[in-house]
């Protein structure tokens, strides 16, 4: 280091006074990153109570789509969850989904926008742009609307509205609480998450989900209470609707190396057709924005399609999981499958780009399942030498054209094993759904679920990786030759200098020491030729504020934190030992050299091959 007096000299490593080294220790010292800490087990405990209450409200929602869809379609006063499919209407039909999107659009129009469409895209707004406050109405206006709207006839799952409304209820505790930002967003995921498990009864694939499309990131602290807000959920739901699979399917045996490659190319090909299914819809929810009518009519006109479609071919009405069961168990023909692939997506494009209320899981496997099982029943008959399975072929297409859609990779393969219990579908399933995620990721930038967002100009992380300043200590950053100004020195003096040191005083920071070689704070180069201070001032009498530390074993991370808390540009770095001497000085351009070791292993193609160090 370099003290400047008369002239800088080289001085050794400054030990600091006793009496300061507790002061920095206590008030000037980045706070040690903790995984973990008392504050979790709040979140933890709500989010476990957040659980049992959102698998009460999915039973309550299902049981409400049951009764809307029972006095619509049979006139009878009853809960079940029932299928459309066996109704005597005739062309009477096509009217009950016109009405349910009437009725939707009135509740949009005065209750709130946010309920049209299937609500995980404006969760993820909600938590990138506005801390996770989801409004609180939206706990009850968001399963009502989508109650109607699936009892009606609408092509959807109840699972997006439950989800949906997990994660608003999340919020709502979240906002009544005293929380930081991270932790409702923890408990916004935790409702989420527990609302997929207490539906499909998969708690690990409503876990990723959560990481995957909502949390943004992987740590303990938001992990274990989604964990076990999805724990719980799932434990209701086998308290009340016992424990077997959501889509149970003949056991399958393990399959042949040839038969993995015909789903792995299955995976390609749902690849190409979860974009094509993506753009699809979006494309129709830009001709709605066209129509001169306002777009409280516009689920209506949605539904008219419904209704029409769901004349020609009643199993697409409704929720739809009996046809995803039928279809990876083999009990639906060739001509059955294309004719209910092609019939519900048209049915669920439409209705989801006009605006009404629903969810796009269910229609996605519906759609996926069905066309695998169409291949997979061509393949087995062309190339019977293959053993390809049909109803294998139908689960991994299930789950590929969901990896491919929302690149919810991890999600799409867990969630095909939760909801079949079929431990020999898992490496086709992994194949199937990463080949889906490859071809989606080089042929659309956006997917089904961001698509919307970023068009209204919210950036979506999509890939996740370790931080990088988190990585590197500050020992390996900082700078360890550092000029260093005495206190009783002159301005005029001390400006003298700098003008004429040349690149040793070229620094935009100087630490300032008294005359024990103790530091008293750090002085920037505009404070320092300030024409309103005095050449006569020393330079002690300049500085305002005690001087702001960072140990050398402290993170990129801890530092870059302490910096923007106290908004400043340099930190004095500390050595080891009980009394710590200061070894040097890290500053904002110190963080953004850390990064050129990330940038060279991201971008640097090279050949080395030579003896490990």
């Amino acid at each position: 280091m370099t003290d400047h007096s008369d002239a800088p000299h080289s001085r050794a490593a400054i030990p600091l006074a006793p009496s300061l080294d507790s002061t920095l220790a206590e008030a000037h010292l980045p706070r040690r990153f903790r995984p973990l800490d008392r504050r979790v087990l709040g979140i933890t405990l709500a989010a476990m109570v957040l659980g049992a209450a959102v698998a009460g409200v999915a039973r309550l929602l299902t049981a409400l789509i049951g009764l809307i869809t029972n006095l619509a379609f049979y006139g009878r006063w009853d809960t079940a969850l029932s299928s459309p499919a066996g109704h005597h209407l005739g062309l009477w039909v096509i009217a009950v989904p016109v009405v349910g999107g009437l009725i939707v659009g009135v509740m949009a129009r005065w209750g709130s926008r946010a309920i049209r469409g299937h609500g995980i895209p404006e969760a993820m707004e909600q938590i990138l742009l506005n801390e996770s406050r989801i409004p609180p109405r939206m706990t009850w206006l968001k399963p009502v609307s989508s109650a109607v709207a699936i009892g009606t006839g609408g092509p959807f799952g109840a699972e997006g509205p439950i989800i949906a409304t997990g994660g608003a209820l999340g919020s709502l505790i979240g906002q009544l609480a005293h929380v930081t930002a991270d932790e409702r967003k923890t408990l916004l995921a935790a409702g989420a998450a527990a609302g997929m498990a207490a539906v499909f009864s998969a708690p690990v694939s409503a876990v990723l989900l959560s990481i995957e499309l909502l949390l943004f990131e992987r740590r303990a602290r938001s992990l274990i209470p989604v964990a076990l807000a999805a724990f719980v959920g799932t434990g209701v739901r086998y308290l009340l609707e016992g424990n077997e699979p959501m889509f149970p399917m003949p056991d399958i045996a393990t399959p042949t190396f040839g038969a993995l490659a015909v789903y792995v190319l299955l995976g390609l090909i749902l690849g190409v057709v979860s974009v094509g299914v993506t753009k699809l819809t979006y494309a129709i929810e830009d001709g709605f924005e066209k129509l001169p009518i306002h777009w409280m009519w516009w689920p209506a006109i949605g539904g008219l399609a419904v209704g029409v479609i769901g004349y020609f071919q009643p199993l697409t009405l409704g929720v739809g999981y009996a046809n995803i069961t039928a279809a990876i168990s083999g009990q639906i023909g060739l001509v059955g499958l294309l004719t209910l692939c092609i019939a519900k997506l048209a049915s669920w494009s439409i209705a989801l780009g006009s605006g009404t209320s629903g969810g796009t899981l269910a229609p996605l496997f519906t759609i996926g399942s069905t066309l695998g099982g169409a291949m997979g029943l061509l393949v087995a008959t062309a190339l019977p030498a293959l053993h390809v399975d049909p109803r294998l072929a139908a689960l991994v297409c299930m789950a590929a054209i969901f990896s491919g859609a929302s690149r919810a990779f991890l999600t799409s393969v867990v969630f095909a094993f939760e909801t079949t219990q079929q431990p020999h579908g898992l490496l086709p399933l992994l194949g199937g759904c990463a080949a889906a995620y490859l071809v989606s990721g080089l042929m659309m930038r956006n997917t089904i679920m961001t698509e919307k967002i970023v068009r209204r100009g919210v950036r979506v992380p999509s890939d996740y990786s370790a931080d990088a300043l988190d990585q590197i200590l500050v020992r390996d950053a900082c700078s360890r030759e550092v000029v260093s100004l005495a206190a009783e020195q002159r301005m005029g003096e001390l400006r003298a200098w700098l003008a004429s040191a040349g690149d040793v005083a070229k620094h935009q920071g100087f630490p300032v020491l008294d005359a024990s070689g103790k530091p008293l704070g750090v002085l920037t180069r505009r404070t320092l030729f300030d024409a309103s201070v005095p050449d006569e001032a020393t330079v002690g009498s300049l500085v305002q504020r005690p001087p702001l530390a960072v140990h050398e074993d402290h993170t990129l991370r801890e530092a870059a934190d302490h910096m923007v808390e106290a908004d400043v540009g340099r930190l004095i770095v500390l050595g080891e030992g009980r009394s710590p001497q200061m070894v040097g000085i890290l500053t904002r351009g110190d963080l953004l050299k850390a990064h050129a070791q990330r940038l060279r292993e991201a971008r640097r193609a090279s050949r080395y091959l030579g003896r490990a160090k």
